[in-house]
């Protein structure tokens, strides 16, 4: 596994944690520094950052472009594994648009559900589409 797969793996554990213990990611971050010996890359810090910061405008356009399915009603990983997708293709221009999904699918495979990785393919792709659009 890359290191930037496992930047985005520890990512999808921060901001997992974050919702279900209903604690700031940063505070999660900060406290795992402080509490194991867990070293923490810096592309994971920048993924839960970028998410953050463009979190209200990725859930926009994952509630409008994700058919038939309210964020609420989305799986809570799935949601993560699609946020961080959405970030890294749309405001990461380091991350090649073909590997942010490619990697985002990758993640549902190993850690949710087996028609999971389908929707994250389907919304990202979507979105990948949309992308000039989505930005302008």
């Amino acid at each position: 596994m890359s290191a930037r797969s496992k930047a985005r793996r520890r990512a999808l554990d921060i901001l997992f944690e974050s919702t279900q213990r209903e604690m700031p990611a940063l505070e999660v971050i900060r406290a795992r520094r402080e509490k194991t010996d867990m070293v923490i890359a810096d592309y994971t810090v920048d993924i839960v950052e970028g998410v953050l910061e463009h979190q209200e405008q990725i859930d926009e356009f994952l509630s409008t472009y994700s058919q038939g399915w309210t964020l609420d009603r989305m799986p809570a990983v799935d949601l993560m594994i699609l946020r961080i997708g959405s970030w890294e293709l749309l405001y990461n221009d380091d991350v090649p648009d073909g590997v942010a999904v490619s990697e985002a699918v990758e993640l549902a495979k190993v850690l949710s559900t087996d028609e999971s990785p389908k929707f994250v393919n389907g919304l990202l792709g979507r979105l990948q589409q949309l992308k000039p659009t989505l930005l302008a």
